[in-house]
């Protein structure tokens, strides 16, 4: 599979496309601009048209030959069609992703490398991440607010590039999770997202283009998750 548009042309919320095969509510074409969901991101909220109607989109997957749209509904689609994405929401995830790549930056860096064991973005505007801290500092996860709002105020860069699956897996921090490692793309290949000289680590999601487009944050919450786990919540100041 080749890397779908959301990756390559996040701006891009529009797509007319021609239809490659369907089925009653689902339709397969040849790229998509719908973020599926995963790593902890929601999925887009997107809409198919076509002559004669229209429908919500449920589900996006792959196959060797392009991407099905599973649609509420069981309309079986012929003819070209338009693929829309809520701008609005891809927005607010991109943001909260950008968001939590600093913070996982941050706790990374400042605890010794401590291993992402979960993450989940919300549409209430917040977003959580679960850290392998066994003995962690609370008042110093409760502080990661001033850090993070730091890196906003930078503005730095942000830049997705490809590189070998196997040579980012031999490289320490490029994989974060304890669990779970980005899937290998096209040809071997891993996404690697960079946020100016702070952070690269392997993602599939959406980002912002750079840290000055996003809103300034606090510490809303820190939990102990048994023995081993931290979680810290995350919202928007104000």
């Amino acid at each position: 599979m080749l890397q779908p548009l959301y990756q390559t042309r996040s701006d891009l919320l529009d797509l007319e496309a021609a239809v490659i095969d369907a089925r009653p509510g689902m339709v397969l074409l040849g790229d998509t601009i719908a973020f599926p969901g995963g790593g902890g991101q929601l999925p887009d909220r997107a809409r198919l048209r076509w002559g004669g109607g229209e429908a919500a989109v449920t589900g996006v997957t792959a196959d060797a030959r392009g991407w099905w749209h599973a649609f509420e509904g069981e309309a079986e689609v012929a003819g070209p069609v338009r693929l829309s994405v809520d701008a609005g929401f891809r927005h607010l995830m991109a943001e909260l992703h950008t968001l939590a790549h600093i913070a996982n930056s941050i706790v990374y860096r400042a605890f010794d490398g401590a291993l992402l064991t979960g993450a989940q973005l919300s549409a209430d505007a917040t977003f959580r991440l679960d850290f392998d801290l066994p003995a962690s500092d609370v008042e110093r996860l409760r502080a990661l607010s001033g850090p993070i709002n730091e890196v906003i105020r930078a503005d730095l860069p942000i830049r997705a590039f490809q590189m070998p699956w196997d040579d980012a897996n031999a490289v320490p921090g490029l994989f974060r999770s304890r669990a779970v490692s980005p899937p290998r793309q096209a040809g071997g290949n891993v996404r690697i997202v960079e946020i100016g000289d702070i952070d690269r680590q392997g993602c599939g999601g959406t980002h912002l283009t750079s840290t000055g487009e996003a809103r300034p944050v606090r510490i809303l919450k820190v939990d102990n998750k048994g023995r081993q786990n931290r979680r810290i919540r995350v919202g928007f100041e104000g």
